[in-house]
């Protein structure tokens, strides 16, 4: 088998065979292949895209490049959540503890943030004493006995798709759905799902800019996910304003113990009970989406869901006094609020200019080696289609300095107050198949 002849067959629109895919990902990641002839196959991929058969056989392939995580040790069915990421996105740190309070098993392995705000662990770490790192063995026992645990990525999962993301960055082939899907779901198959759910956002602030490319990635990535045996579900997601209130990492610390106890923004609490009524069917405690949903609400309202977060701070070596007294959590030396300029509706909150902002602020990295700030970020106090009035507050910047006139005429920029407003549509598809 000669890679010219692969990339000659997917150039002129061939579809590639199970074992072309495993010869070329298996070739490319031991270093026998060079990066020209990836590059040439990667951007014959790009213009004629894949089949969901090929999109299945490259996950697979690029699964068993490297190192699997396995928890079949962990009792029940495993469901794990993942976002294309997004400003203020929040709801892991809601989700995990609410399907555990049900019974569901969440072993959640979850990396640190470059953008925006930090990613699932830089928010667990900003409560005192928390570790994300535990051993494969206190992992798998915490999650039997506790019923969740939020570790840090470890092993050497994927290298394959590390090497292929590397190449696609500087070959403009980033953006082929077939590369994006195969990517995203081999790092949550290595991982030891059972069952995955996902949340594609679409808008402003998210990878996918319209709902087309939006459905198209979903629908590929549960393709995949189902194709290789693991039940796969997906919904579509608005982004082009940041989720919630919060963007910052204890400040989103404190908006989701918020959401548990069911006093939480409207939009978070939506998202998190639509998510987890699709991880609690997969994890087989509901037999619908709608009893999966009534089961999330009661364990709301009786408190279990926040019982269970704090059983998961304590477990990993945290402070679990903060859920009942979060103002132990950082906080920011300077509190400033944003003042309407004009009255009106607010029409727009530009989801990644914020997002920016709020790393430039501290709250996220612009380079891996950058050290987050837990305390600093955003708070808004309005969205999209809410009144304002001139001298109003628009939200408050949580910082370590009160030299902000730049930042504030940046914010400034980034929110449009008109005469007339409406607030978009959260959740634009559910995809259970």
């Amino acid at each position: 088998m000669r890679i010219v002849d692969i990339i000659e067959k997917k150039r002129d629109g061939g579809e590639l065979s199970t074992d072309e895919i495993a010869f070329f990902i298996t070739n490319y990641t031991n270093g026998t292949i060079p990066d020209y002839q990836v590059s040439a196959l990667l951007m014959a991929i790009y213009f004629q895209g894949m089949t969901s058969k090929e999109c299945a056989d490259l996950t697979t392939a690029m699964i068993y490049s490297g190192d699997t995580v396995d928890l079949s040790a962990i009792k029940g069915i495993k469901v794990d959540k993942h976002s294309t990421g997004g400003v203020g996105d929040t709801t892991t740190i809601v989700l995990a503890p609410l399907v555990a309070a049900l019974d569901v098993p969440v072993a959640k392995m979850s990396g640190r943030g470059l953008g925006h705000t930090g990613g699932t662990n830089d928010k667990f770490e900003s409560i005192p004493g928390f570790k994300i790192e535990l051993s494969k063995d206190d992992f798998i026992n915490q999650v039997n006995t506790q019923g969740v645990a939020v570790i840090g990525q470890s092993g050497n999962l994927t290298p394959a798709d590390k090497k292929l993301y590397a190449l696609r960055d500087v070959t403009g082939t980033v953006n082929s759905i077939p590369l994006i899907a195969s990517s995203i779901m081999s790092k949550k198959l290595a991982a030891g799902a059972d069952a995955i759910v996902l949340d594609v956002k679409t808008g402003d602030g998210a990878f996918m800019k319209s709902d087309e490319d939006a459905e198209k990635l979903a629908q590929e990535m549960v393709n995949i996910g189902n194709n290789i045996g693991r039940h796969t579900m997906a919904i579509i997601s608005d982004m082009s304003q940041p989720l919630g209130y919060a963007i910052g990492n204890a400040l989103e610390v404190k908006e989701a113990i918020d959401t548990l106890k069911g006093q939480g923004p409207a939009d978070l609490t939506e998202l998190v009970l639509t998510l987890g009524s699709q991880m609690v069917v997969l994890g087989g405690k509901a037999a619908t989406l709608d009893e999966a949903r009534t089961k999330l609400q009661e364990v709301i309202a009786n408190g279990k869901a926040l019982e269970k977060l704090k059983v998961l701070i304590k477990a990993q070596g945290g402070d679990s006094s903060v859920v009942d007294e979060p103002e132990k959590l950082a906080n920011a030396p300077y509190q400033i609020e944003l003042l309407a300029k004009q009255s009106g509706y607010v029409a727009k909150i530009i989801a990644d200019k914020v997002g920016i902002i709020a790393m430039q602020l501290g709250a996220g990295r612009g380079t891996k080696d950058d050290i987050v700030d837990p305390a600093v970020g955003i708070v808004l106090h309005k969205k999209v289609g809410d009144k304002v009035m001139q001298g109003e507050a628009l939200l408050t910047i949580h910082a370590n300095t009160n030299q902000l006139d730049a930042i504030k005429q940046r914010l400034y920029q980034s929110i449009e107050i008109a005469a007339t407003a409406k607030a978009p549509k959260l959740i634009h598809k559910v995809i259970t198949h």
